[in-house]
């Protein structure tokens, strides 16, 4: 097995860069009926994203800022794996490994690095098989658990002994898995997200306070209005791949369904590291992955026990809001559960000093301590 680890650092060809401001110039807007959002993205938050890009965003600003950082590459269970790696200068610095999720990139974390670097910690942020500057994958069967594993083989080669996982959207389900595989030298998970859910068993539900019915009421609420993006991307994800490899129109439009009304600068620079990078299609086909490797799991009888590596939770209000009941289920060792007032689904970016102290300060409490 080759375990090298090489320095490497991003530069997209001019030619596309040029490619996509020429596309964009040329998009063919939709028509639509009824109010903005009500059948999906709306065509005026197209047309300001496409604006945005053409006139206010810049890709080199922002492949210089990524850049300024060290970086590197390796190959891991045949898959090509970038990361962001940062150094703290801190001799036994605990790394964390920071994992984004769909349809976020590493920016999501950019922000993440100073103040957790300043704390004494080290910042592994890989992009995810399939996504951004990881590249497309190659092979089938990238799934949540192969990315984890691919993790802990990441943070063995960069040379960790001891070291936490940090995650958000995808990277909340990521993360914890990365503690299930290697608990003896992660020393703790914190996620934005516990993506607990009822098992079907009627009994869970018989008592829930009126707390947790409206966070069962919202999360079906998503689910009946804006959660055909992952019937789709579970199902056919090859099929809406055409459009998005052909459009970076339909890129923006498809991906800012999730981003609600997040700053256009972010919204365009995560869809920028899909469309420079390939990965538009790509990213899509975890949501197959993990929609598969359950169905296996379930025909199979198969029901992986709870987490025991201390795990965190840092939720948002107005975000997946996790029951606790159903979280302590699946995870036999949570140490700390905080709602924050302000920040939502992209904590990192709207909230970067609440979310790492949030995370410093979890760190700090199991660190040293098992």
């Amino acid at each position: 097995m080759n375990a090298q680890v090489t320095p490497t650092r991003i530069d997209i060809p001019q030619a596309e860069i040029d490619d996509a401001r020429e596309r964009l110039a040329r998009t063919r807007f939709t028509d639509q009926i009824g109010e903005d959002g009500e059948d999906g993205t709306s065509v005026g938050s197209v047309r300001e994203l496409v604006r945005y890009w053409l006139e206010d965003f810049d890709w080199r600003a922002l492949e210089a800022r990524i850049n300024a950082y060290p970086q590197i590459e390796t190959v891991i269970d045949g898959q090509r794996v970038h990361a962001i790696h940062v150094r703290s200068g801190r001799p036994d610095a605990i790394g964390l490994i920071l994992t984004h999720g769909w349809p976020g990139s590493v920016v999501e974390h950019l922000d993440l690095i100073e103040p957790l670097t300043a704390a004494g910690y080290d910042v592994v942020l890989p992009s995810i098989p399939g996504f951004g500057f990881s590249g497309p994958t190659t092979e089938r069967g990238w799934d949540n658990a192969r990315i984890a594993r691919a993790w802990v083989e990441l943070m063995h080669r960069l040379g960790y002994e001891r070291y936490g996982a940090v995650g958000n959207d995808g990277g909340s389900m990521i993360s914890p898995e990365v503690g299930r595989l290697d608990p003896d030298h992660v020393v703790g998970v914190h996620v934005t997200q516990l993506y607990s859910f009822p098992s079907g068993d009627p009994a869970e539900l018989v008592d829930l306070d009126e707390h947790e019915q409206a966070a069962l009421a919202h999360l079906g609420w998503f689910w009946e209005n804006i959660g055909a993006f992952n019937v789709l991307q579970s199902q056919q994800p090859q099929t809406l791949a055409h459009s998005l490899a052909d459009s970076p129109a339909g890129l923006l439009g498809w991906n800012v369904q999730l981003m609600g009304d997040l700053d256009p600068a972010f919204t365009v620079a995560n869809a920028a590291v899909y469309w420079f990078t390939g990965t538009q299609g790509s990213a899509l086909r975890l949501y197959r992955e993990n929609a598969l490797a359950q169905k296996r799991a379930q025909e199979a009888g198969e029901r992986p026990g709870p987490t025991t590596v201390p795990t965190a939770l840092a939720q948002a209000k107005g975000d997946f809001a996790t029951i606790r009941r159903f979280a302590e289920r699946d995870h036999a060792n949570i140490r700390r559960w905080t709602t924050y007032e302000r920040g939502g689904h992209y904590a990192a970016h709207l909230e970067p000093q609440q979310t790492a102290d949030d995370i410093t300060t979890f760190f700090a409490s199991v660190g040293d301590v098992r």
